[in-house]
C-alpha cells in the first residue's frame, strides 16, 4: 500500500455584493488557477490582477503559493474584491501574525454594500416614474 502525501491547505471564502469566492492556499510555486482557467485568462484587466494579489505582495510571497480559486455570481469586479477577501483570510489561517497588516490595509473587511431592492409604485429602488401634470 502506497502512502498518500498530503498536502497542507488553508481555505478562505470571500464575499462581495452577490460574488463569493473559495480560496484555497497551499505551499507551491505560485500557479492560480480561477474557475479551471488560467489568471490572466480569467481576470484579463491588470489593476484587478493587482487587486487580487495585494495581500501575497505585502508580505513578499507571490511565487511560494498555490491558489485555486472557485469564483460564481457578481461581476468580474466583484469576484475579485471577494478573492483578495478569501486570499487574506486563508493567509491568516496560515500565519496569525499577518492579520495585523491586513488589517490596517483593509483586506480582511467585508464590504456590506448591496443592490437596494425596488421598491412597489417605484420605477427601480428610488426612481420614480415620470410625473405629468396633464
Amino acid at each position: 500500500m502506497v502512502k498518500k502525501k498530503t498536502i497542507k491547505e488553508f481555505i478562505g471564502v470571500g464575499r462581495r455584493k452577490t460574488a463569493v469566492a473559495s480560496v484555497r492556499v497551499r505551499k507551491g510555486k505560485g500557479n492560480i488557477d480561477v474557475n479551471g482557467k488560467k489568471f490572466e485568462e480569467y481576470f484579463p484587466l491588470a489593476f484587478q490582477r493587482d487587486t487580487i494579489l495585494s495581500p501575497l505582495t505585502k508580505f513578499e510571497l507571490i511565487g511560494k503559493y498555490d491558489l485555486i480559486v472557485r469564483a460564481k455570481g457578481g461581476g468580474t469586479q466583484a469576484q475579485a474584491i471577494a478573492t483578495r477577501l478569501g486570499i487574506a483570510r486563508a493567509l491568516v489561517l496560515e500565519n496569525e501574525d499577518y492579520r495585523g497588516s491586513l488589517k490596517e490595509l483593509g483586506y480582511l473587511t467585508r464590504d456590506p454594500r448591496k443592490k437596494e431592492r425596488k421598491k412597489y409604485g417605484l420605477a427601480g429602488a428610488r426612481k420614480s416614474f415620470q410625473f405629468s401634470k396633464r
